[in-house]
């Protein structure tokens, strides 16, 4: 394949990946721009720009990018290292790391929660070795469902 196929000179940061509704990716998925999934993936998503998770889709294992937008399911670790939407469509389940975070009414989270200003990503890295140390006492538990009972 060429690189400049169509002679547009676009950067692998400004493409858009799209896994479509109905499609489904065994294996893991990962991109110098962003991705988005309307479909399921069985696997870890790496992402350099962005993830956006559609209403219908669906994540088993790791995200690890710079900003997402989660209306859909995760079922694994979330990391944003800069920005995290949680829109009022999503479930996750697992683990959240991000520095700044968005939760609509009606988003479910049912995660433990970790938010820092350090690096987010070291978080990511340090995955298999934290389960050997105690817990940090920074993160916070969360079993919510953001929704129905009104008001905080």
């Amino acid at each position: 394949m060429s690189k400049e196929r169509s002679g547009n000179g676009l950067s692998p940061d400004a493409v858009i990946s799209i896994i479509g509704p109905g499609m489904k990716v065994i294996g893991d998925c990962e991109t110098d721009g962003t991705i988005r999934i309307e479909g399921a993936v069985q696997g870890s998503v790496r992402a350099a720009k962005a993830v956006v998770i559609g209403r219908d889709g669906l994540v088993s294992g790791d995200v690890v990018t710079q900003d997402a937008v989660i209306s859909g399911r995760v079922k694994g670790t979330l990391t944003a290292e800069s920005r995290l939407e949680l829109q009022a469509t999503c479930e996750i389940e697992g683990e959240v790391h991000t520095r700044r975070m968005q939760l609509e009414e009606g988003a479910v989270l049912n995660a433990t929660v970790h938010m820092s200003t350090a690096n987010a990503g070291a978080a990511a890295h340090a995955k298999e070795s934290a389960e050997a140390v105690a817990p940090d006492p920074s993160a916070v538990a969360v079993q919510a469902a953001a929704g129905g009972s009104g008001g905080h």
